[in-house]
């Protein structure tokens, strides 16, 4: 049975930064799917692409793979791809032991190694496909350059690197229209205005979204073939690039 997240329900003196923590785990898919437009389709495109891209013997990445959702979802749609590995990576514990459990749960052909490490620190070898499903607005923006470059670098020719992002406008009022939007989309999923207005401040100072032409430029300027967004919902996108 999924948890239902609770977590910013009751007034607090105080409202920490974000962390991906024990409390967070246990009601991760409710939040998730709740404060996400689209989340559920993002994933099943996510295993559509990587059934499309994935090559013979190499390796396919999750970085930021939490509780190995989209994980889960590669590894349901290239087990007839031959000699592909799955590589999960993130710096939670708790997510890392969960995710472990997951993916213990369905029985597949496909070997998946969960890694508990700063992705900044993965070293990128011989993959078709690299997974960042909303993980890049979590990295300090003067990093990303460096983190994207080491990904296109251990990119096959051919390989594709799937990003998910919350984006902001670079129109303040657009900004605003697509923030009601999604603030609308959480109280319809049940969230109240004491949860969003907590969540927002408990995140605000750990996730700097870019604007989506601030992605597809940077993916661009690192050689990175035409990125297209291949979903959208209020202010969040799916972009694919593909190394040439």
């Amino acid at each position: 049975m999924i948890k239902r997240d609770s977590l910013f329900a009751e007034p607090l003196t105080q409202v920490s930064d974000f962390v991906f923590d024990e409390k967070v785990v246990e009601v991760f898919p409710d939040m998730i799917n709740r404060s996400v437009p689209g989340y559920q389709s993002i994933l099943h495109g996510i295993g559509q692409l990587a059934a499309r891209f994935a090559q013979p013997h190499s390796n396919l990445y999750d970085l930021g793979c939490s509780l190995g959702a989209a994980t889960l979802a590669m590894r349901q749609n290239v087990a007839h791809i031959d000699d592909v590995k799955l590589i999960g990576i993130d710096n939670s514990p708790a997510m890392v032991e969960r995710c472990k459990l997951h993916l213990q749960g369905y029985r597949s052909a496909v070997p998946a190694d969960i890694r508990c490490e700063d992705i900044r620190d993965t070293r990128i070898e011989e993959a078709s496909v690299v997974v960042m499903n909303f993980t890049l607005q979590f990295v300090p923006p003067a990093q990303r350059d460096a983190l994207l470059a080491a990904i296109f670098a251990g990119l096959r020719p051919g390989g594709v690197l799937l990003l998910s992002e919350k984006f902001k406008s670079p129109d303040p009022a657009m900004d605003e229209v697509l923030i009601d939007l999604h603030h609308q989309f959480k109280r319809a999923n049940g969230y109240s205005e004491l949860e969003i207005s907590q969540k927002r401040a408990a995140i605000e100072n750990v996730m700097q979204p870019d604007t989506l032409s601030t992605h597809q430029q940077r993916l661009q300027r690192l050689g990175f073939h035409q990125p297209q967004v291949w979903f959208q919902c209020y202010n969040f996108a799916a972009m694919l690039a593909v190394k040439p």
